[in-house]
């Protein structure tokens, strides 16, 4: 059961996460929309580095879209649909109205923030060229984000201290090997995707606050003692 001592450390630690996660999407926006010189060339360098490739092979192709697909809208809607049927069944409207607006929200706020910006994509013929959709801050990686962190807020109460341990170590792995897909494809700079992880985290740890989401709020699954 979560005691009311561990929902108040738990909202601190919400609150400072969604702090430092607009201050990164803000430096890093800031630096693009300045044309910061630093982070360009940076940017520039690593993206370079770290392209898998105009000439890279089918089989590899292949792979990096199958590793890149859980940031997708659909990935979030064939997880959650489910979960949202299953709340609402069960009249948790609370629970089931976060969960709706800090995954289908992570979307629409984040193309919003790619107009305000304004980047275009790399400029690589088998990778970001290839796109006229804008690259700052990266979909993928605020979706996979905001995916892992909005599974793990809602399970939490209902997982053991083990089970936290594993689930978040498996969380973080997924949202980082989303991301790197997004660099190893040639679509994004290594920039957007750490705004996409930072603004898809804060975006889903501030709805969860507000709604009352978190461990031990209203919204909160109830712990497993508790049924």
């Amino acid at each position: 059961m979560i005691t009311v001592t561990e929902g108040q450390r738990a909202a601190r630690r919400a609150r400072l996460a969604v702090v430092l996660g607009l201050v990164v999407v803000a430096l890093l926006g800031g630096g693009v929309l300045t044309g910061w010189a630093p982070q360009l060339r940076l940017d520039a360098s690593l993206g370079q580095a770290f392209y898998a490739g105009d000439d890279r092979s089918t089989a590899v192709s292949v792979l990096l879209e199958v590793l890149t697909a859980p940031g997708l809208s659909v990935s979030r809607a064939v997880v959650f649909l489910p979960v949202l049927v299953w709340l609402l069944t069960r009249h948790r409207w609370w629970t089931a109205g976060w969960v709706a607006l800090a995954t289908v929200g992570v979307g629409v706020l984040n193309s919003g923030l790619k107009e305000l910006v304004g980047r275009v994509r790399p400029d690589f013929a088998e990778g970001g060229a290839r796109y006229d959709s804008l690259s700052f801050p990266s979909g993928h990686s605020a979706g996979i984000a905001c995916l892992v962190t909005t599974a793990l807020v809602l399970a939490w109460p209902r997982l053991t201290a083990t089970a936290r341990r594993r689930w978040l170590a498996a969380g973080v792995a997924l949202v980082l090997v989303v991301g790197a897909t997004r660099v190893l494809l040639g679509v994004h700079f290594p920039s957007d995707v750490l705004a996409g992880w930072a603004f898809g985290t804060a975006w889903t740890l501030l709805v969860a606050l507000l709604l009352g989401g978190l461990p031990g709020g209203r919204a909160a699954l109830p712990g497993r003692e508790a049924g």
